[in-house]
């Protein structure tokens, strides 16, 4: 099986791998989807999985970088079955707690998950976890684009894991793939974030709390990563958008 893994971090200690696994069946009917593992000291933590049609290959994938026994949380950015559809199959083969956002802990049964002790609840200001020397942030991102989202800041790597803020309509990505540049790139995307952010006053506040931190790597969870210049240039892009209910009367 090809290997579709990239690293986007790693200092001896401490490991970011992005996987970019689609239902190759059907990879023409929906967006590439990325996959994120943190690992520090042979402890993991896994992002945004994914539906349970790429369980298998993922699990497999994942597996060559760390015992799946490991994997301490599984983080869900919001709800959608592309984020938490494999909930259920995770659930079976480790031990690991699932955190996600208060308002969607009940929806999971739909999802086939039904053991809500091992939930850690996210509430709606963000949470700081620690993990191993360093620590995991979650910053709000509500309505960008669901009304409970969260981004995931790794501040040993600086990489920020930002959910569907930055995503790209892009066909199957083969391998990992970075911004190189980024006028050429906002073709891929103004569609979505236009269409799926809800408002101008959302894009500002979550760039807001972002350039509080120190970013190096924004990694979304469909299409290309941004790295370097990129970061601020998206971020600047993103806090000028006019989006969602800025744009109601195009849609009415």
């Amino acid at each position: 099986m090809e290997n579709k893994a990239k690293i986007l971090f790693e200092d001896g200690e401490h490991k970011c791998i992005m996987f970019s696994i689609d239902d190759e069946e059907v990879e023409d009917a929906f967006l590439s989807v990325n996959q994120y593992l943190i690992i520090q000291h042979g402890v993991g933590v896994l992002i945004d999985p994914g539906s349970e049609a790429i369980f298998d290959e993922l699990y497999e994938q994942v597996s060559e970088y760390i015992d799946i026994a490991k994997i301490k949380f599984i983080f869900f950015s919001h709800q959608d079955p592309d984020v938490s559809g494999s909930i259920g199959a995770w659930a079976a083969v480790t031990p690991a707690k699932f955190i996600m956002s208060s308002l969607w802990v009940r929806f999971m049964s739909h999802y086939g998950f039904m053991d809500m002790q091992r939930v850690v609840v996210l509430p709606d200001h963000g949470a700081q976890l620690k993990f191993g020397s360093d620590s995991l942030k979650f910053i709000p991102a509500h309505f960008l684009h669901s009304p409970g989202n969260f981004s995931l800041y790794d501040t040993r790597s600086k990489v920020l894991f930002s959910g569907d803020i930055g995503a790209a309509v892009l066909p199957s990505v083969a391998g990992a793939k970075e911004v190189m540049d980024f006028q050429a790139h906002l073709e891929a995307l103004e569609g979505f974030h236009k269409r799926y952010m809800a408002s101008n006053k959302v894009c500002r506040a979550w760039v807001k709390h972002v350039r509080s931190q120190q970013v190096y790597t924004i990694a979304p969870q469909h299409g290309y990563i941004f790295s370097g210049e990129n970061v601020e240039k998206f971020l600047e892009w993103f806090y000028y958008l006019e989006c969602g209910s800025d744009l109601i009367d195009e849609l009415y």
